[in-house]
């Protein structure tokens, strides 16, 4: 972390596409039907928030081993938001979303890179 570039949470480019995909989720949540939304309604919008949330926790924790942790906890988080968005594509709650796999990509490899930055490329990558 790097405190002259960045001096809150706020300013970290993971978090602000984390955000965005926390609203991009809630929109199209707004859409499944009244029978989901104490089921996948809830657990998507819950994955979703949890990405930003662990990144800013993490971070104002300001010790590297609890840090990476927390951005592990957001990586979790994306990949349970991804199966979910996948299965309500297939259940035909949803069209797939450019914008919303695009930010999923993207927050992915960021905290891919930023708690395994030995690493150059994501698993999948190799």
């Amino acid at each position: 972390m790097d405190s002259l570039k960045t001096k809150t949470f706020k300013d970290l480019i993971v978090w602000q596409k984390g955000y965005r995909l926390v609203l991009e989720i809630y929109k199209i949540t707004k859409t499944f039907p009244n029978n989901e939304q104490y089921g996948l309604v809830q657990q998507m919008r819950r994955a979703a928030v949890s990405i930003p949330s662990n990144i800013a926790e993490g971070y104002g924790r300001k010790h590297k081993p609890e840090y990476n942790q927390f951005l592990r906890h957001a990586y979790g988080s994306l990949l349970e938001l991804q199966t979910q968005l996948l299965l309500s594509v297939d259940l035909g709650y949803t069209d797939k979303n450019a914008n919303i796999e695009s930010l999923m990509d993207e927050v992915g490899a960021m905290l891919y890179r930023m708690f395994n930055p030995e690493r150059c490329t994501l698993p999948a990558e190799r």
